[in-house]
């Protein structure tokens, strides 16, 4: 099993830690990973992507061009990382601020609304964690106690307090995924 993941978004967003939440779970389950961050200069605000990569096998490369799954957070990642899904790969995006909704009819495609899901809740700061919940159910690649040791390694321990919610968030966004395109 190789999983080739690309998430992307605004800065501020999460998407970094997603990433790296992964990539940690991966690890304390004794896969090989690679984590690879790109951000602009700017940071909050700014496009800010990770390539993660989840496997049985040794990883030749951490670059790579083409995703098993993408998990795009806004608009300007949609447009420029929704051709790089391989046919027969997912999408799983959240729809708030996307005003071109993908119509690719090739690949799975998913909306976790969790944007308006954090708001409900009350906690922004939640959201990465019920877009990767959404993921997660449609490729459970790294087991949930393997998720809590990510949580546990890559969150300082000044929040692990928070780690509760943030499992919670996972299971939210397991419950609000939407089937939008599935082949």
């Amino acid at each position: 099993m190789t999983e080739e993941i690309i998430i992307a978004g605004f800065g501020g967003q999460g998407v970094l830690s997603m990433g790296k939440i992964l990539a940690y779970s991966g690890v304390m389950q004794d896969k090989e990973v690679s984590w690879m961050p790109s951000y602009g200069p700017e940071m909050r605000g700014g496009t800010s992507n990770v390539t993660v990569i989840i496997s049985d096998e040794r990883i030749s490369s951490p670059r790579i061009n083409q995703f098993d799954t993408a998990i795009i957070l806004n608009q300007q990642s949609m447009d420029k990382f929704l051709n790089t899904v391989k046919p027969g790969g997912l999408l799983i995006y959240d729809p708030n601020g996307i005003t071109e909704h993908p119509t690719r009819k090739d690949i799975n495609i998913y909306q976790v609304p969790a944007s308006e899901e954090a708001a409900k809740i009350g906690i922004m700061k939640l959201f990465n964690m019920i877009v990767l919940g959404g993921f997660l159910k449609i490729k459970p690649i790294v087991k949930p106690e393997f998720i809590r040791k990510g949580l546990e390694k890559s969150l300082p321990e000044r929040h692990h307090h928070l780690i509760p919610e943030n499992e919670k968030a996972i299971e939210t966004g397991k419950n609000i995924l939407k089937p939008i395109n599935v082949l």
